[in-house]
């Protein structure tokens, strides 16, 4: 496909300076006028605003939270999902998507066209998942712009609504600094959340620069009156600017809160349970062309039991948490709708590029094996006022089957479904969310639609392709550079491959050829169709420490694997032991990526969960107590 406006157009119709220096706008040219004695001396000079290119279409990156691959009805799952349907209808569907395997640093990779590790994201802007190394505080650089810097840059204006997670827990009060707040990199305006999760019915709330009171609508109806509500204020401005808007909705991440008229939506639908669900998402898959014929659905993890060997309790429970998953990704597909809705009311669609990413990874494994209705659980027989403390199997489970009502509703305030729905809603992948190893953890779907560009409507796309690359596809077809200098600081070159190619031509060999993956020492390698993965879990999975354990939990490295991916497309067949010499490759090329993108040291969640980073922090805290102990 042709770019909406080549560079050579672009340049016809404005100089040079503007086209390569796009920061006009923030920073003052120097003065080339003329300052005499009296003004009849003198000769005036203004600098010219920048414009977008003539015709440029609006831009809208919508990204959900944690959804599998296998979730949507769009890419063959059993949820209902309308309006991404529509979307990939009369757009593509990319089925070799990636994201990092969690949301700070898909969020960083995202939006800023580069590798999480080189925006200094390789963990989280969280005080106690971030260290003080180059690729782990937390802090993106203002040499790594985003793209709402770029495009406000461009003449654009920029708007975020729904789920931040970039600003460091430091800076997250009212009093700043807010350089790191979205406001600080780029948007004209932000309404959401700072953190990683939130009460959709009691936020975090933050508009702007303050955080603010919640009007106790879920939070996804917020966000979406306010989206529309700077479109409809930018357009009545009739400036002429195309407008950016990041909607990132804290769906479908825990806690799975879901208004009243929705809840049951699903009620009774999962019944038959996980293994019978994933068996008719994988058939759905294969019919929709989805995955390839030759598929084979992996055996069920073994740290999930069979369904048909569950009790009456369990599947009760079990399916509820379901049917409210189900019914959230739902009502978020509605919510977006209602934008999309809008937008071709106001004639503003047909000229929207519209790219729709469905997870931020893979299907979540933090609702342990059996489910999460509170945070802090006491047991079932003690209904003191005493400190909670964690369950023993058999108490929660009869704690969240005395509880069934309270899963989806606003009390229900970090809650999350059970391992065995995760696994499913991967479909057809192992792993989960976090296993950076795993395509269960890194495969997410993406849909690019625009009605007045993309002529191939409906069809698919399968090259290989990853978050870093959604900025230079968006970039090249608007017909921008990324700019040399932001705000006089100069610009670091992007590291994403634009997917521009793949739109008119659905046979394109695939440009991006190597990426790797890191999240807290679970780690992959990709090269040519070829993959190396090491696992990093705690008996597998993520869930309640057990109380009577010791307090340091032990964590375990994996060993690593090998697949090709060009012949075994859910990595089901490892090559380690067959091709020795091409695993040996693969490691070493994992390390040449690491140091070039500053991902050493290799952080892993054993020094996260024992302490062991963000050290000052500790310290402070520590002195901090010496301080008033001494004062008592």
């Amino acid at each position: 496909m042709k770019r909406l406006i080549t560079l050579t157009t672009l340049a016809a119709g404005l100089s040079t300076s503007q086209v390569f220096a796009q920061n006009i706008s923030q920073q003052q040219e120097p003065f080339k006028g003329v300052v005499g004695r009296t003004l009849a001396e003198s000769k005036e000079n203004w600098v010219e605003p920048i414009k977008a290119p003539a015709g440029a279409p609006n831009i809208l990156w919508i990204l959900l939270d944690d959804v599998g691959f296998g979730g949507t009805s769009t890419f063959g799952g059993l949820i209902n999902t309308p309006t991404f349907d529509e979307l990939a209808n009369n757009g593509l569907r990319f089925t070799n998507f990636h994201t990092t395997a969690i949301c700070a640093p898909t969020r960083a990779a995202l939006l800023t066209g580069r590798n999480s590790s080189s925006v200094h994201m390789s963990g989280f802007a969280h005080t106690r998942m971030s260290a003080g190394f180059p690729g782990w505080d937390g802090r993106i650089p203002s040499d790594k712009g985003t793209a709402a810097e770029i495009l406000r840059e461009s003449g654009y204006n920029t708007f975020a609504v729904g789920k931040y997670g970039l600003t460091p827990d430091e800076d997250a009060t009212d009093a700043g600094p807010f350089d790191r707040w979205p406001s600080g990199k780029g948007f004209d305006h932000f309404f959401g959340f700072l953190g990683s999760a939130t009460d959709q019915y009691k936020p975090d709330l933050v508009e702007d620069n303050a955080h603010v009171t919640p009007d106790g609508r879920h939070l996804n109806d917020q966000i979406t009156d306010k989206a529309i509500s700077y479109i409809k204020r930018q357009q009545a401005a009739k400036s002429g600017k195309p407008f950016f808007l990041y909607y990132a909705p804290g769906a479908t991440h825990s806690p799975h809160q879901v208004p009243d008229q929705w809840r049951d939506l699903y009620k009774g639908k999962f019944d038959k349970g996980w293994d019978v669900f994933r068996q008719e998402i994988f058939a759905n898959q294969k019919k929709k062309g989805i995955i390839p014929a030759n598929t084979i659905l992996p055996d069920r993890n073994p740290n999930i039991p069979a369904w048909d060997k569950l009790n009456d309790k369990q599947k009760k429970v079990y399916a509820r948490f379901m049917e409210v998953y189900a019914a959230y990704l739902t009502y978020t597909d509605h919510e977006v709708g209602r934008l999309t809705g809008y937008l071709k009311e106001a004639g503003l669609l047909e000229n929207t590029l519209v790219f729709v990413i469905i997870g931020d990874n893979g299907a979540s494994k933090e609702g342990t094996p059996n489910g999460v209705i509170n945070k802090g659980y006491t047991s079932v027989a003690n209904n003191s006022t005493a400190p909670a403390k964690p369950l023993t199997e058999v108490e929660l489970l009869e704690y969240n089957f005395a509880n069934i009502n309270k899963i989806g509703t606003p009390e229900n305030t970090v809650g999350n479904y059970p391992l065995g729905w995760a696994q499913a809603l991967n479909t057809p992948f192992k792993a989960w969310k976090q296993d950076a190893n795993s395509e269960g953890g890194t495969r997410n779907p993406l849909i690019v639609h625009y009605p007045k560009g993309i002529k191939d409507k409906g069809t698919l796309r399968t090259q290989y392709s990853h978050l870093i690359d959604v900025l230079p596809t968006t970039l090249e077809y608007i017909g921008l550079k990324n700019p040399d200098y932001i705000r006089g600081i100069k610009q670091d070159t992007l590291q994403g491959t634009s997917l521009v190619y793949t739109f008119d031509n659905p046979k394109a060999a695939s440009r991006h050829s190597i990426q790797h993956y890191y999240i807290f020492g679970a780690r992959s390698i990709y090269k040519d169709g070829w993959k190396a993965g090491l696992s990093y879990n705690r008996n597998g999975i993520l869930g309640t420490p057990d109380p009577k354990k010791a307090t340091i939990q032990k964590y375990g490295e994996g060993t690593w694997e090998l697949y090709n991916l060009n012949e075994d497309f859910n990595e089901r067949i490892d090559l380690a032991k067959k091709y020795p010499q091409k695993l040996e490759e693969l490691k070493a090329l994992f390390d040449v990526q690491a140091k070039k993108y500053n991902l050493y040291p290799y952080i892993t969640w054993d020094d996260v969960v024992n302490k062991r980073i963000h050290q000052k922090q500790q310290e402070q805290a520590s002195n901090t107590s010496i301080v008033k102990g001494n004062n008592k």
